[in-house]
């Protein structure tokens, strides 16, 4: 059984202290002799485990691991950023750390077992480096309390976990196991390196090899391992509901809705009174349709066009009312703003709105007079605006098209809406060339989707291919968020009584700018990193350059990373990736929480002008912040649904070989991407049987030690599928073809 800290071996099930025993002499010397010949160097585990074998000493990872715990405790080593050990001299180990502050912030924990510590002060970026064995009983996402020891200048600082102080998490999802008489739960997600354990009486129900959510019950201050009680049984590991449920449940996702939300949005008028027409824009005899996926079911924005005079045409963007529907303080508005986003998973929504506001009062379908917020344009083919209108409307949609229905339309020229449809087309292009003029960043964000069966079972993956329609949409929903973060930014706000909520997009870091650099520059890519414009023209180039080459998805995906996160705020900020210096989020209420904010911020000045909204800036800051965390939350839910899904795709080729491209390089092994599924898994380096392979993090490489072959980021390779892991979602490969 995995435990904290656990020394005592898997046989001993009783939870105990943490009595660490002594590690034989003669190896503990050999360790100590390697690291002291060569001070400069940083070892991994598995680096020092070859070392010893090469001087007749064999030793496996537990015991390395309890080891370097040991003489980490000693202060013999010391640990580097990444997990890896490096000689501490007796003048070092004289110099004792002592604890210099205290601070507070969240723990992002780590499989290696160190951690670190994001301060909560805003003004900071720093990160508190907490090694093995000092992190406590905290886990990942905590907020804790920690001593920060005092360190020489220049160097990172380190500390000790001395208390939670907020759980992030009480439930963990993971399969129950029996160990003689003793039960617990070993948790998925494997930045939770504890298990739980369970008394037979709070199994309800469960059996060994289960796939479960355990809640946190206590965790005694003697003892290793916390006390769990299980609380929902998932069903047998890899089925693909019992999975997808744990997904689920791993992100703490909410699925059903409140009885108490679901009746109030049952009772919500089908038909739309005279007298709230007549509050508002009436634009239902403009030509407007939506275009969406082929399986969309909820449509949130519809565009209009029709001609004025002399090449000027008016183009409206009229998104769903939601704020019309959803009153601040209703136990509507509260569950969306609980939720506040949708979450996409590859077989299921989880909306932010019951159904019956977003498939059917809100939902712009054809044929139905919709209460709508509008931005209507007068702008010419060359994109240029000469008067924009702000305000609500209704609308009443003429055509529902798919991306692919008006695809054919735009490339024929033929079937309805013709002429409206290609000069929308031409009106987007030229406001998508301005934007990168002025120093846009130009990448597609790689994405796949499968085909599924009628139980949920995927029968084939592919990559989503954006053309005209999507982006024409893309640029008008742009053309529109833009408008209204600069209609309010323009205003002249009375100081800080006045305020709007904005979407923020930061430069990215100047190392993730460098690291994409060096790995573009292995493909034969320049970019430049002198400042973040030129990084944005360099970026623009190299994405039009590797439009069709094998590295394309690779490249694209490791650009979107360099980027930093984009986030809402209430405070004024520019938009990076777009190069906008006013930017907002309005196109999307259905689904987006903060487009509801936005939508009733917009109205009250509208209808107020430069009068404080009747919200208190910092509650919107609380509500945007929190908005910023379930996004982030539910493009990882998102990521490992994909990521179960292409498992399960590739779980009955166990044995095939396939072509990859190396997209990740670690010190216990090398990451590839299939080329053509796009799915990817781990070569572990111990399969690498025909050298011994040390991790070169500088170059992104694993390099032998005797044949000198590496295995470089970027390098196209020849892999075999030798297993899968449904539950953990883990994809394994070998190397099928050698490298010369």
């Amino acid at each position: 059984m995995k435990r904290k800290n656990d020394t005592n071996g898997r046989n001993s099930l009783q939870p105990q202290k943490n009595n660490r025993p002594e590690a034989p002499a003669d190896i503990k010397q050999a360790v100590l002799s390697i690291l002291k010949e060569n001070p400069g160097t940083q070892w991994s585990r598995k680096d020092l485990r070859k070392r010893l074998r090469m001087e007749g000493f064999f030793i496996d990872r537990k015991e390395s691991r309890e080891l370097m715990g040991l003489l980490l405790k000693e202060g013999k080593v010391v640990q580097t950023l990444e997990g890896r050990y490096q000689w501490r001299s007796p003048a070092a180990r004289k110099r004792n750390r002592r604890p210099s502050s205290v601070i507070t912030g969240t723990i992002s924990t780590t499989s290696q077992g160190f951690a670190f510590v994001l301060v909560d002060d805003e003004d900071s970026d720093e990160e508190i480096f907490i090694p093995p064995r000092r992190t406590g009983k905290a886990l990942h996402g905590d907020r804790v309390e920690v001593v920060v020891y005092a360190v020489r200048p220049g160097k990172r600082r380190e500390g000790e976990v001395r208390r939670v102080i907020e759980r992030a998490r009480t439930t963990f999802v993971g399969i129950l196991h029996k160990e003689h008489s003793y039960y617990y739960v070993e948790p998925d997600n494997h930045k939770i390196p504890v298990d739980f354990l369970v008394d037979a009486a709070d199994l309800n129900g469960a059996r060994p090899g289960d796939k479960v959510v355990v809640e946190l019950v206590e965790w005694p201050s003697e003892q290793i391992n916390p006390i769990g009680r299980i609380i929902t049984v998932l069903g047998r590991p890899g089925d693909h509901d019992a999975e997808m449920k744990g997904i689920i449940a791993e992100f703490q996702l909410p699925e059903a809705f409140p009885p108490e939300v679901i009746k109030a949005a049952e009772a919500l008028p089908d038909t739309i009174p005279p007298k709230e027409i007549a509050r508002r824009r009436d634009l239902r005899d403009v030509p407007t349709f939506t275009i969406d996926p082929a399986v969309a079911k909820d449509f949130d924005d519809a565009v209009s066009i029709r001609p004025l005079e002399k090449g000027w045409w008016e183009v409206g963007v009229h998104i769903a009312d939601v704020s019309h529907y959803v009153r601040p303080g209703s136990v509507l508005d509260k569950e969306a703003a609980r939720r506040a986003t949708s979450v996409y998973l590859v077989d299921r929504v989880i909306p932010m709105l019951p159904e019956r506001l977003s498939n059917e009062i809100c939902s712009l379908n054809p044929h139905e007079d919709k209460l709508t917020f509008s931005a209507v344009f007068e702008i010419n083919e060359n994109g240029k605006v000469r008067d924009y209108w702000l305000g609500r409307t209704v609308i009443r949609s003429d055509r529902r098209f798919t991306y692919e229905e008006a695809q054919k339309v735009i490339e024929s020229g033929q079937g309805e809406y013709a002429r409206e449809l290609r000069t929308l087309n031409a009106i987007a292009g030229a406001l998508r060339q301005k934007r990168f003029r002025e120093g846009a960043v130009s990448f597609e964000t790689p994405e796949v989707y499968f085909e599924l069966d009628e139980n949920g079972a995927p029968i084939a993956v592919h990559l989503k291919e954006r053309k005209e329609a999507h982006l024409l949409i893309e640029d008008l929903m742009l053309l529109a968020n833009r408008t209204v973060a600069r209609f309010l930014q323009d205003k002249q706000w009375d100081g800080e009584q006045a305020f709007f909520a904005f979407r923020f997009h930061d430069v990215p870091p100047e190392e993730k700018m460098e690291t994409f650099r060096r790995i573009a520059a292995q493909f034969g890519y320049e970019v430049d990193v002198s400042s973040p414009e030129k990084f944005a023209a360099s970026l623009n180039r190299v994405m039009k350059q590797v439009e069709g080459r094998p590295e394309q998805y690779l490249l694209q995906t490791l650009a979107v990373r360099s980027m930093a996160k984009a986030f809402y705020t209430t405070r004024h900020s520019r938009h990076y990736g777009l190069a906008f210096s006013h930017y907002t989020h309005f196109t999307s209420p259905i689904r987006r929480y903060p487009d509801v904010i936005v939508h009733r911020l917009l109205d009250h000045y509208l209808r107020k002008g430069n009068t404080s909204p009747p919200w208190k800036r910092s509650e919107i800051e609380k509500i945007l912040a929190h908005a910023s965390r379930m996004e982030v939350q539910a493009e990882e839910a998102e990521r490992a649904g994909i990521k179960l899904k292409q498992v399960e795709f590739m779980k009955d080729r166990i044995g095939e070989t396939f072509d990859a491209i190396i997209s990740g390089v670690t010190e216990w092994g090398i990451y590839v991407e299939t080329t053509d599924t796009h799915c990817e898994g781990l070569v572990h380096i111990d399969s690498m049987t025909d050298d011994v392979y040390i991790f070169d993090p500088d170059n992104f490489l694993l390099v032998g030690m005797h044949k000198r072959l590496q295995y470089r980021l970027g390098d196209r390779v020849r892999v075999r599928l030798v297993g899968v892991d449904p539950a953990r979602r883990h994809i394994n490969f070998e190397i099928a073809k050698k490298k010369k």
